[in-house]
């Protein structure tokens, strides 16, 4: 028979633990109450407890010392009660692990919710160990039973299902995922363009207490200023022009959820004001609206720009810095975890097979080659980018190395000290050569241009070269006068729109059938077709 859940209160305000003892009481939680440190550590020695409230000022000391005890070495999430507009405290709180925080005076309704999600936080906790029933100094009965096997794993399962690699960098994350999913602080997460942002963020949310809610994501940057505040709180019918009905933002959308705010760095300066507030109070207004709603969401906040030396150059709030900054974790980049290419190139293009009906693709030995030794400048999202502009472009369901069209300047053959090993078909086999200046733990590296000597070649047909095109400058960055005799618009929108001239001629002479146009340009149908997609051109999959 499974017991009532158990709580420790730790305050010195004997009408509050009152109140709160009332509360839980009323939940049906069970609760024991400790006046000072000493009598919590003596509680924690006896018992083991589902979560723990404490007070952060106590008359013999202070509760970070209790909240480090317990998060150090145990399971049981720990609150923390704070004076209202001390927040950087309970901050610093949950940096040492505190599972959240509430403020007083107490509100009921926001006290309520937090325990229900410290419940869900333990029940979570004990599922992922198998052999953790807890045990206290009370009878059998006051302990939680076993948890059923199908529920233990679940989340093992989802890392290994969303987060692809066995590299040490991968590892790490999969344990730090784990650690965020049972907190509530807020998330900072930075790292390159590509890295999985947005699938660490999902994951932590569904993993967590809150999955039963929504998880909503908005690109701070995909949202015009002016729409905003609309967009994050919502407006009244007729508050302003073209508000014809009701809506509701953002925060109310991810209520018991998670909100994902990526491109965080890219907010106005007066947004971010109405942000921090939203944040600290936990209320939202919508525009025309005279009262403020409250919501119960989860901050998690993703870019790939240097915050820290935006606050410094006054582009972004100090103080809203330091409160979506409470836990940071830094995404690896596909360079510093190259182990993992070549398994993440065969699901990517398991996933391709699946989603366009292709049977029996495969990588050859020269692609994974190739592929290791790579500059991913767009991580993930390039990778997969490669593999389905070879699938389009390759005849055969085999792809080698020159259906990945790199340049000699995308990928660094060099030799290195030591053997770097990838998976083939057949086994294990080593590339020697010398050491790629990618395969380290250094933050950042910045290839040098390889020189190499230009020939005049001529072949028939429509001639492709594709290359991945990340973090180049633009020629006014340069604060040169730019060349007259150069496209102005810039290479990549010159080449396309010669492309669709070229395209279209093909189209007119062959009057409108495809395949003869392939014909005429040098290339497949399934070519043209991925061709005229990428412009724009309207292709479809018939052949006419």
């Amino acid at each position: 028979m499974q017991s009532n859940p158990t709580a420790l209160i730790v305050d010195d305000e004997v009408d509050l633990c009152r109140l709160m003892q009332i509360t839980l009481t009323k939940m049906g939680i069970q609760s024991d109450v400790a006046y000072d440190i000493q009598t919590a550590k003596d509680c924690l020695a006896r018992r083991v407890y589902d979560f723990c409230l404490t007070d952060l000022a106590l008359p013999n000391g202070s509760g970070m010392e209790l909240v480090q005890q317990i998060t150090s070495t145990t399971d049981t999430p720990v609150a923390v009660i704070t004076a209202h507009g001390n927040d950087m405290v309970a901050i610093e709180a949950m940096k040492l692990g505190a599972f959240d925080f509430v403020n007083k005076p107490l509100e009921l309704p926001r006290l309520r919710v937090l325990v229900e999600s410290a419940l869900k936080a333990t029940a979570d906790i004990r599922a992922s160990t198998p052999d953790s029933t807890p045990t206290t100094a009370s009878t059998p009965e006051t302990q939680t039973p076993a948890t059923p096997p199908a529920q233990k794993y679940h989340g093992d399962h989802l890392l290994d299902e969303r987060l692809i690699g066995e590299s040490l960098p991968m590892q790490q994350l999969r344990t730090t995922i784990k650690k965020l999913a049972r907190s509530q602080a807020p998330v900072f997460l930075w790292g390159g363009s590509g890295t999985g942002k947005e699938v660490v963020s999902r994951l932590i949310h569904d993993l967590s207490p809150r999955r039963d809610g929504s998880f909503v994501p908005v690109n701070c940057g995909a949202i015009p200023s002016e729409l905003m505040e609309s967009e994050f709180f919502g407006h009244k019918k007729g508050s302003f022009t073209g508000a014809t009905s009701d809506k509701i933002g953002l925060f109310q959308q991810a209520d018991g959820g998670t909100l994902f705010l990526d491109e965080v760095a890219d907010l106005p300066l007066a947004m971010q004001v109405k942000l921090l507030r939203a944040i600290q109070e936990k209320t939202v207004r919508a525009i025309g609206d005279t009262k403020e709603v409250p919501v119960d969401i989860r901050i998690v906040c993703a870019t790939h720009k240097d915050l820290a030396a935006l606050v410094q150059q006054g582009a972004f709030r100090q103080d809203l810095f330091y409160r979506i900054n409470v836990i940071e974790v830094k995404l690896p980049s596909l360079n510093e975890r190259r182990d993992d290419i070549p398994m993440l190139a065969r699901h990517f293009l398991g996933l391709i097979a699946k989603d366009w009906g292709l049977d029996n693709l495969s990588l050859g030995d020269d692609a994974i080659r190739t592929l290791c030794m790579h500059n991913f400048k767009g991580n993930v999202r390039e990778l997969r980018n490669i593999l389905e502009r070879a699938v389009t472009l390759s005849d055969s369901s085999e792809i080698n190395a020159h259906h990945l069209m790199l340049e000699d300047d995308d990928v660094e053959v060099l030799s290195f000290d030591e053997p770097m090993e990838y998976m083939t078909d057949t086994g294990i086999e080593l590339v020697y050569g010398q050491k790629s200046p990618y395969h380290d733990s250094r933050p950042t590296y910045t290839p040098q241009p390889i020189i190499k000597d230009t020939k005049t070649t001529f072949k028939t047909g429509l001639q492709i070269t594709a290359t991945a095109n990340y973090g180049t400058k633009k020629s006014d960055e340069t604060g040169e006068t730019p060349d007259p005799t150069l496209p102005q618009e810039g290479l990549e929108a010159y080449l396309s729109e010669q492309e669709k001239q070229l395209i279209a001629t093909a189209l007119v002479k062959s009057h409108g059938n495809k395949t003869q146009a392939a014909k005429l340009l040098g290339m497949t149908f399934r070519q043209l077709r991925y061709r005229m997609d990428k412009l724009g051109l309207g292709s479809d999959d018939d052949e006419d």
